[in-house]
C-alpha cells in the first residue's frame, strides 16, 4: 500500500481577497455537492483519514498539488 497521496484541488486562501478558488468554490457548491477547501480544512480531513498534510504546491494553473502521507 502506498504511504503518500497527491491530489489536484485549488486550496481556498484565507480572507476575502479575489481569487480563482473563491469563484470555483461557488460554482461547485451551486452545481454539485462539492467544494474547495482551505489548508486547515485539508489538515482536518486528512487527520480524520489517518493522514497528515505534508505540502501544497502551486502549479501556476487553477489547481495545486496537495500531498499527504500516512500519519
Amino acid at each position: 500500500m502506498a504511504d503518500r497521496l497527491a491530489d489536484g484541488p485549488l486550496p481556498v486562501p484565507h480572507g476575502n481577497d479575489p481569487h480563482q478558488a473563491n469563484n470555483l468554490d461557488l460554482l461547485l457548491m451551486a452545481a454539485f455537492p462539492g467544494r474547495e477547501r482551505t489548508r486547515d480544512e485539508f489538515e482536518r480531513l486528512f487527520a480524520a483519514a489517518g493522514l497528515r498534510l505534508t505540502g501544497i504546491t502551486p502549479t501556476g494553473t487553477v489547481v495545486s498539488v496537495v500531498e499527504a502521507r500516512a500519519a
